[in-house]
């Protein structure tokens, strides 16, 4: 199902009883980070805020705070089937290199010049007081828009990318955007001052269809534009229009969009912010988003969502990420079986992954291969079991890790980029990973004792037991 913009989006939520609406005022001021924060970890509904204290705008929070909701974000029956819709589009994107027919139906479309643009509907000067943006925990250093769709252009090619950068209030008309040096935002952004630019345009879009949502946070290639991978996932292209000050187009059914540009010269403090480890983050310099004009639907619902320890909302956005992160992996290293990111890894500091084991140390092989790509160079944490075990029975995984290593033997530690929020290395952006073999030894691998064999019940007996478990007094 294609929602067309987030405001159908609840309204599916609430048919569906997914939805609690909070009529009562509620403060933007840490009140509503700690309902939410309740809700999320109690695997509550999905939140609608409809009167906020000093401000016209209601506030959706925890919209895809579950399995079920993320799966319905992305039009699919369950989580899971994200992998076979990323395998197809992969598929589709190397026939596409030829003559552009393959995905045509999914490009981001521009609505007819006669039509209103629903997020244009309202033009106005930037105030953002008038927006109910949080202020999530005590020690921030201010309120920060927190599910933006930060739209940049490559100033050689032209081609967009939707990336999710939080955004820092400084005051009425500027931001801070946290654009880490790994990140395509800031690669478009140090190559317009390599080129001598001044300016840089950049649209902020708030809201929009959820697949969208989702695509800013997606583990793209770099080449691929996030809206026509949304067009894909929603079987419908996404409405975009031209921003009234600049070139950059925008989904047509954001519920807002902040327009304006950075100034390549110029950085301010940043932070400190509360992020999903549990800890504030450094005060940092990064770069400031002017706004020329904020543009709005008539009757605009504010998405917000908040970070810290987990399970939050993010970490279910990552759980579709990790699906979609295996056919890309596999591509790549044919012999993973499947991965799994544990909730309270919160997306990069610990990866289990199962492979084929084929030959001695193969799993270090896969250790220096994932520390190697773009979208799993932070991972902390790395471990590798064999495919037997699945890498989502974490007790299992621990079973394995207790039992299978010898630590100077199976142990790997490996110095490379880190996580700019990791706070527990001795220096920003770099520090040690560990990789950890919980593979079965073989004598080849220098294990010259005789691995025992495992305990594994006949399956003669475990047929016997199933045809006659009811008659056992058990229920299946």
């Amino acid at each position: 199902m294609a929602y067309q913009d987030l405001q159908h989006f609840i309204q599916d939520l609430n048919k569906r009883g997914l939805l609690h609406s909070i009529d009562v005022e509620v403060d933007s001021y840490l009140e509503m980070t700690e309902i939410a924060d309740r809700v999320v970890k109690q695997r509550g509904n999905a939140l609608l805020f409809t009167k906020v204290k000093n401000s016209n705008y209601p506030v959706l929070m925890n919209s895809m705070g579950s399995y079920e909701r993320m799966a319905l974000a992305l039009g699919l029956n369950k989580l899971d089937d994200i992998a076979e819709v990323m395998q197809a589009f992969m598929s589709l994107w190397k026939s596409n290199a030829g003559d552009g027919q393959a995905l045509k139906d999914y490009f981001p479309r521009k609505i007819d010049i006669d039509v209103m643009a629903p997020c244009q509907e309202v033009i106005e000067e930037p105030n953002l007081d008038e927006l109910p943006i949080l202020h999530s925990w005590p020690q921030d250093g201010g309120r920060a828009i927190t599910l933006p769709l930060v739209i940049t252009q490559d100033p050689e090619t032209g081609q967009q990318n939707v990336g999710m950068y939080r955004l820092h209030v400084f005051d009425q008309r500027t931001t801070g955007i946290h654009w880490h040096w790994h990140k395509d935002g800031r690669e478009a952004y140090e190559k317009y001052r390599r080129m001598g630019h001044k300016r840089m345009p950049v649209a902020v879009a708030l809201g929009g269809d959820p697949a969208l949502i989702y695509s800013a946070t997606a583990p793209l290639p770099k080449e691929i534009d996030e809206m026509l991978f949304a067009g894909f996932l929603r079987k419908e292209p996404i409405r975009v229009v031209k921003c009234v000050t600049s070139d950059i187009l925008v989904p047509a059914d954001a519920e807002f969009v902040l327009e304006g540009y950075v100034e390549l010269d110029e950085m301010r403090a940043e932070g400190p912010y509360a992020n999903h480890t549990g800890y504030y983050s450094a005060v940092d310099d990064f770069p400031v988003f002017h706004i020329e004009k904020v543009t709005r639907k008539m009757k605009p619902v504010y998405p917000t969502t908040i970070v810290g320890q987990p399970p939050q909302e993010n970490c279910y956005i990552a759980k579709a990420t990790e699906r979609t992160m295996v056919p890309v992996l596999r591509s790549l290293l044919p012999e993973i079986v499947d991965i799994h990111l544990p909730l309270e890894g919160i997306f990069n500091n610990c990866a289990i992954v199962s492979i084929k084991k084929a030959y001695p140390k193969h799993a270090q092989k896969v250790m220096y291969g994932l520390w190697g790509l773009k979208h799993m160079m932070y991972t902390k944490m790395l471990i590798v079991v064999d495919e037997q075990v699945s890498p989502h029975d974490v007790s299992k995984v621990m079973w394995k890790v207790f039992n299978n290593i010898d630590p100077k033997r199976d142990l790997v530690l490996s110095e490379g980029p880190l996580d700019l929020l990791d706070c527990a290395s001795n220096t920003a952006h770099y520090g040690h990973r560990l990789g950890i073999d919980a593979t079965k030894k073989w004598a080849s691998e220098g294990h010259t004792r005789n691995w025992p064999d495992d305990v594994v019940m006949p399956d003669s007996i475990k047929t016997k037991v199933d045809e006659r478990w009811a008659a056992y007094g058990f229920v299946k």
